[in-house]
């Protein structure tokens, strides 16, 4: 018999969180979190998108052992603002025993009925800055840290469990070698020409921070129209500024301003931290910081998590201008192969940006969908 219960307490977030290292032990490929930014992420007091969202934290027994989990989550600017009525679970981990992904879903999809939604969608976070999709290709490579990892036997569950493909995503990979400055380099200099703009270079941390507000602010104007789009609000920024800005190596920070200094266009790129978190097994200390800072400064691989161009700007080749900034820093660090994040299929802009490097799909993802 399956029984769900409620993660309310410390103690139940703690093995809500630390369930996927038991599930996941003999995998080389699951990149386990940080455990304690993991139960911040859940904190109501310490995470800013409670204010907008409610979650509650459900664990699956067989017995007295955990045997799955899953977050029930309802953005409420989504729902209210822009009347998408949507129940939306995330963090969903299992046993392969369909009694126990029903009852799971069963849940979620309760919660979601009790609150009149239309449809239950997942496994998604609580933002668009957050992990999603099922993984359905590529489970024989290492998952980066940005992403979620999953046994191929989950999405058959979602099937049987009468969900239908709503989303599809999917990760690309591409050499450094791939990239040819003849692509972008003559006309990264006509573009800053023709619209008087200029790209600005970072060092340190305390030089991003203030264009850090902006970035989100173009962020929202630059993704708006993409599906599922939720708005980070102001109180959203300063926390994913302390989470995740810091964690960047400012030279990975590239910025595109007009003559007026304003912002047209940003990308972020992060070293990749997947090996560097495996060795730490979601702890910092004592140790386990020493790996992720090794990686940080030595890492010869990259994702480029974010990229941004302000809707007045895009399709006029801005984007040249950020890559020809990475060749450069690239080219110094020595950097190897460069990943990209899960992206839209459905995305042809950002497709077509990035066609000259020949980049390889190498995961692919959904989300899947239930009508309440």
């Amino acid at each position: 018999m399956i029984t769900i219960r409620p993660a309310t307490s410390k103690k139940d977030l703690r093995t809500f969180v630390k369930f996927p290292f038991s599930l996941y032990k003999d995998s080389k490929f699951w990149v386990p979190p940080i455990i304690k930014q993991e139960l911040e992420t859940f904190n109501k007091d310490k995470n800013p998108i409670f204010k907008d969202a409610e979650a509650q934290f459900f664990l699956a027994y067989k017995g007295d052992e955990v045997v799955g989990r899953v977050a029930a989550i309802i953005n409420w600017l989504e729902v209210k603002n822009q009347s998408i009525k949507k129940m939306r679970f995330g963090w969903f981990d299992f046993i392969d025993d369909l009694e126990v992904s029903k009852a799971l879903l069963e849940t979620v999809e309760k919660i979601g009925r009790e609150h009149q939604l239309d449809y239950a969608e997942g496994p998604v976070g609580f933002s668009n800055l957050d992990k999603v999709g099922v993984m359905t290709e590529g489970f024989d490579s290492i998952a980066p840290m940005i992403t979620w990892y999953n046994h191929p036997y989950y999405i058959d569950h979602y099937f049987k469990h009468g969900y239908k493909i709503e989303k599809e995503y999917s990760e690309s990979k591409f050499p450094f070698a791939n990239v040819k400055p003849e692509t972008f380099k003559k006309a990264q200099e006509l573009i800053k020409r023709r619209y008087k703009l200029k790209a600005l270079k970072f060092t340190k941390t305390e030089e991003v921070m203030p264009y850090a507000d902006r970035m989100f602010d173009l962020f929202n104007q630059s993704y708006s129209s993409l599906a599922s789009f939720v708005e980070i609000t102001d109180i959203q920024k300063e926390y994913f500024k302390s989470k995740f800005v810091s964690f960047v190596n400012p030279e990975y920070i590239k910025f595109v301003v007009d003559e007026d200094d304003t912002l047209v266009g940003f990308a972020i790129v992060m070293p990749r931290f997947a090996e560097a978190l495996q060795k730490a097994k979601g702890k910092l200390f004592p140790i386990g910081f020493t790996h992720v800072l090794k990686a940080k400064k030595h890492s010869k691989d990259v994702i480029f998590y974010l990229i941004g161009i302000h809707p007045d700007y895009q399709n006029k080749g801005v984007h040249a201008v950020i890559f020809n900034e990475y060749y450069e820093t690239f080219t110094k660090k020595g950097i190897e192969m460069c990943y990209r994040t899960p992206e839209l299929e459905d995305n042809v802009a950002i497709h077509k940006i990035w066609k000259h490097f020949d980049p390889v799909v190498y995961k692919r993802r959904k989300t899947l969908r239930k009508n309440l």
